[in-house]
């Protein structure tokens, strides 16, 4: 089945990313008409009436005044979202249109970081049932995340995710080099596609980026984001911790891959950069997520977010592998929605 990425100009329709998206629109409930004062029934028509009685203006209760979190917690969810160009803009109460589209999109990041994170779990588990055989799994994978059009969810839209695994060799060691050879195979299809008057996508047919996941995408799918999932994490390298589940010591506790961390990266559309240390042993309520854009909905503009610069972070290996990451990631981006700057 050929996939066709959306190039209409209102793709920006079921985009959930997208500074223009809309939430989906629901009819105002019908409403009965009140009688103008002194209307009788006519002949025949019961007396009494379906409605209430008018109450005094003296005694009528007073609407109360609602507080920011009150809006935050019933937001109108048929205004327009919020813009998208500036990753720490943030609305407030007196901002309900602008709020509502603002907790539509944080859904949706939190979404793909425990997409992200379920993903990364399942590689350990699959790498550890293969290591020692000829389809060993490497320690890095990359994931793709889309988005279509499901006005039965909650918010609007349902999230897809394809990933791809590589085996096992020197080369799948090295996620820098990896992320670089995966970006210019990306190009090379493109480039070829647009010669010969297709259009490549990475869930193929010809030239699949992935191999993994939801590999059948609806029509109208949208990638909103490019992310890694890598079990090399700060206890050692995945081939040095898988031999260590095989070889235990006489002294120390018996391991399993269940007891292993692992890493995730993540870039969305929006400009979203999110790390992820998925660690089992983690203290109640460490979730192990670092966001560039809060991820809560009811966050204070005003507050300090220490991750706002968070692909700047780290040590020399790991700004490189944002650095990578953003060149895959502008690229599909750059590809995939044509006419948006990445």
């Amino acid at each position: 089945m050929t996939i066709h990425a959306a190039t209409d100009a209102g793709h920006h329709r079921h985009d959930p990313l997208h500074p223009s998206w809309q939430p989906p629109q629901h009819p105002p409930p019908a409403t009965a008409h009140r009688p103008p004062p002194g209307h009788r029934p006519p002949p025949g028509h019961p007396h009494h009436s379906p409605y209430p009685p008018t109450p005094h203006p003296l005694t009528a209760p007073h609407p109360t005044p609602t507080t920011p979190a009150d809006t935050a917690r019933h937001p109108d969810t048929g205004h327009h979202p919020d813009s998208l160009t500036d990753p720490g803009h943030h609305t407030t109460a007196d901002d309900p249109d602008d709020l509502a589209g603002h907790r539509h999109r944080t859904d949706l990041r939190r979404q793909v970081a425990y997409r992200a994170k379920r993903l990364n779990h399942g590689h350990l588990v699959e790498a550890d049932l293969r290591y020692g055989t000829r389809d060993a799994l490497g320690p890095h994978a990359v994931m793709l995340f889309f988005t279509t059009p499901a006005p039965a969810e909650p918010h609007g839209y349902r999230l897809h995710t394809s990933y791809r695994l590589f085996l096992a060799s020197p080369e799948a060691d090295d996620l820098t080099r990896l992320l670089h050879d995966l970006t210019t195979v990306a190009h090379t299809a493109i480039t070829h596609a647009a010669a010969t008057g297709h259009r490549w996508h990475p869930h193929g047919p010809h030239a699949a980026m992935v191999n993994g996941g939801d590999m059948t995408l609806p029509p109208h799918a949208h990638h909103v984001g490019t992310g890694v999932s890598t079990l090399d994490t700060d206890d050692g390298r995945w081939d040095q911790l898988a031999r260590s589940l095989r070889t235990p010591t006489a002294t120390g506790p018996r391991r399993s891959a269940w007891d292993l961390k692992g890493q995730c990266y993540l870039l969305l559309t929006d400009g979203t950069a999110m790390h992820i240390d998925r660690n089992p042993h983690a203290r109640l309520g460490d979730d192990g997520i670092r966001s560039s854009t809060p991820l809560d909905p009811t966050w204070n503009p005003h507050w300090h977010n220490p991750h706002r610069t968070l692909t700047q972070h780290g040590d020399h290996t790991t700004r490189q592998r944002w650095r990578h990451l953003a060149a895959l990631h502008s690229l599909l981006t750059t590809h995939l929605h044509p006419g948006r700057p990445a």
